[in-house]
C-alpha cells in the first residue's frame, strides 16, 4: 500500500511543516489524493477553536492541480480517557488524541464560484494596492446542498389558510477566513494567490 501513495511536493510539504499539525500525516493525506499530479497553486490554513474546556485544532489544505481542486481536512479530538500509562505509572487515565483526514477531489469543470472577500479597516485611508489585511476565500462545488423549509404565508396577517412552504436550497460551500494579525501578512497573499489561480482555471 504504501508503494501506491504519492509523496506530497516539496513547497506543500514545508507550509505544513510551519503549521506545525500532524505535517507528516497531513502530507500523506495530500499527497495521496493528488496522486502524482501537478501541483500548480496550494494553501495551507490552520485554526484553533475552543468548545467549553477543549482545545480544539484543524487544518485546510487547498490544492489546484491542472484539473483538479483537492480539499484536504484533518482535524484532532479527545476520546475518553482510557488506561493506558504515559509516565510509567500503571493504569494512568489519560486522554488520546483521535485524528480524522478527509479529501475530496473536484473537477474543475463542477467549480461553481470562487468569492474573495476583502476587508479593509479605515476604508478612508485606503492605500492603492494594499487591498486590507484580511480575507475570506470561499468556494462552491455543489457536492452538498443545504434545504431550509419555512411556512408560507400570503402577507395577510389575520389569514390563517395553509400556503404550504417556501425553500431555498443553499450551497454547502468550504469558508475560509485568514487574517494578517492572526496568520500573518504572507498568509492572506498566499490566499488571495490561490483564489486568482482557482479564478482563471475554473473559467477555462
Amino acid at each position: 500500500m504504501s508503494a501506491m501513495r504519492s509523496a506530497a511536493p516539496a513547497p506543500l510539504v514545508a507550509d505544513l511543516e510551519l503549521a506545525g499539525y500532524y505535517p507528516a500525516l497531513v502530507a500523506d493525506v495530500a499527497g495521496e489524493a493528488l496522486a502524482g499530479e501537478e501541483l500548480v497553486e496550494h494553501l495551507v490554513h490552520q485554526e484553533t477553536t475552543f468548545d467549553r474546556d477543549e482545545i480544539l485544532r484543524h487544518i485546510t489544505v487547498l490544492a489546484l492541480t491542472p484539473t483538479r481542486l483537492i480539499v484536504c481536512h484533518v482535524d484532532d479530538h479527545q476520546d475518553h480517557p482510557v488506561g493506558v500509562p504515559r509516565t510509567g505509572r500503571a493504569g494512568e487515565k489519560v486522554a488520546e488524541t483521535t485524528v480524522t483526514a478527509t479529501s475530496e477531489s473536484v473537477p474543475l469543470s463542477a467549480v461553481r464560484g470562487v468569492t474573495l472577500t476583502h476587508v479593509v479597516p479605515a476604508g478612508g485611508r485606503y492605500r492603492p494596492g494594499t487591498l486590507g489585511s484580511e480575507v475570506t476565500l470561499t468556494l462552491g462545488w455543489g457536492a452538498l446542498s443545504r434545504l431550509e423549509l419555512m411556512p408560507a404565508t400570503c402577507g395577510d396577517p389575520s389569514c390563517d389558510a395553509d400556503h404550504g412552504y417556501d425553500g431555498a436550497v443553499t450551497g454547502d460551500d468550504i469558508s475560509l477566513r485568514v487574517s494578517a494579525d492572526a496568520d500573518g501578512a504572507p498568509a492572506v497573499a498566499r490566499a488571495r494567490a490561490f483564489a486568482r489561480a482557482l479564478s482563471l482555471a475554473s473559467a477555462r
